[in-house]
């Protein structure tokens, strides 16, 4: 049986376990989709499926069949795959873990705030996130600060925060961890005084619902949001708002655009994937039309794209959403596509 691995994010490896025994062609999906942070695989997979029903159960024309496994949160499931790692049968469609940190670091400079305080959980994870944004940003840091994972309780944390008057706090806090977070950090009033920044993970559609005017004005780092104007996005943001029922988060545009790439190169065999020297050419081209604009894959097979900043808004229904503000970068490399020998 041949095999490749679409990632979607770093926790949630989309294998698509593509055998031409017989129609349909089998697609493995393995999300995430229990434990609090289920509803990322739920969005990954309901854009996936959004695509697959456009083309009445078929991609570029071939007829496929989802099967879907929950990889229940367990980090044990993955590899790195991104530098030395990196694979022939290995594309992620979503993007390198530090990407949305290293956009933020270099708005932050950009926006000339000399000093920045920083916040993570203690785990492999934040020490990530964290370098990913140092690795732009060209001021002083303050202090870089490693709470417990699962910290629920920030007090201590914010008043380090306010006695050390930095000119600005970037945090990497996902989930519960981050909805906490800035529930609190508004409420000791810095929310005005102190400008705070982090990656869109904590700032998507579901989150902001939890944190609701908390989060005003926050900025974040994202390769995707829902008002990029292009025919792609546009069209996709209006179906998934039509079929779900709600905004889609970046999650959902990443399994939607995982599956337009797998039918350009499913239509360019002919379905046929005893081809898969083709096929693999094929998913190289990335040749469809993405939802986030550019889109091409870099040597070690994970994207290279643009990068924005968003700030919370609130909408005239009342609702909380991202509005985007800046492209930060144009066509951009992740940092570890030069340790790829392929």
């Amino acid at each position: 049986m041949k095999k490749l691995l679409m990632a979607l994010i770093p926790a949630g490896l989309l294998a698509a376990s593509l055998a031409m025994a017989a129609e349909p062609v089998k697609i493995g999906m393995v999300t995430t989709l229990s434990t609090k942070a289920g509803y990322l695989g739920e969005e990954i997979r309901d854009g996936f499926k959004l695509a697959i029903a456009q083309e009445n159960g078929t991609l570029g024309g071939v007829p496929v069949e989802l099967i879907v496994e929950d990889d229940e949160a367990k980090p044990e499931k993955g590899k790195q795959l991104a530098g030395k790692g990196c694979h022939p049968n290995y594309f992620s469609v979503a993007y390198q873990n530090d990407n949305p940190d290293e956009v933020v670091g270099q708005y932050v400079t950009e926006a000339g705030h000399k000093t920045t305080y920083l916040l993570a959980p203690n785990y492999p994870a934040g020490k990530d996130h964290l370098a990913g944004f140092k690795r732009y940003y060209k001021g002083q840091i303050a202090a870089e600060v490693y709470t417990k994972l699962d910290q629920s309780d920030y007090a201590a944390e914010i008043a380090a925060i306010r006695a050390a008057k930095p000119e600005a706090v970037y945090f990497f806090l996902p989930g519960g961890m981050g909805i906490n977070f800035v529930k609190q950090y508004s409420q000791a009033g810095l929310i005005g005084t102190i400008p705070l920044y982090g990656p869109a993970f904590s700032f998507d559609e579901r989150i902001l619902k939890a944190v609701g005017a908390a989060a005003l004005g926050v900025k974040n780092g994202s390769h995707w949001a829902h008002d990029l104007d292009n025919p792609a996005n546009r069209q996709f943001v209006a179906a998934y708002r039509q079929v779900y029922g709600n905004t889609p988060t970046l999650y959902a545009s990443q399994g939607y655009d995982t599956a337009r790439l797998l039918a350009g190169a499913l239509k360019a065999v002919g379905g046929d994937l005893t081809r898969i020297d083709e096929f693999r050419a094929a998913l190289k081209k990335a040749e469809f039309e993405s939802t986030r604009g550019n889109f091409a894959f870099g040597n070690n097979q994970h994207p290279i794209h643009d990068m924005y900043i968003r700030e919370v808004i609130k909408t005239p229904s009342g609702d909380y959403t991202n509005k985007t503000v800046k492209k930060v970068f144009t066509n951009h490399v992740d940092a570890f596509a030069g340790e790829c020998a392929m």
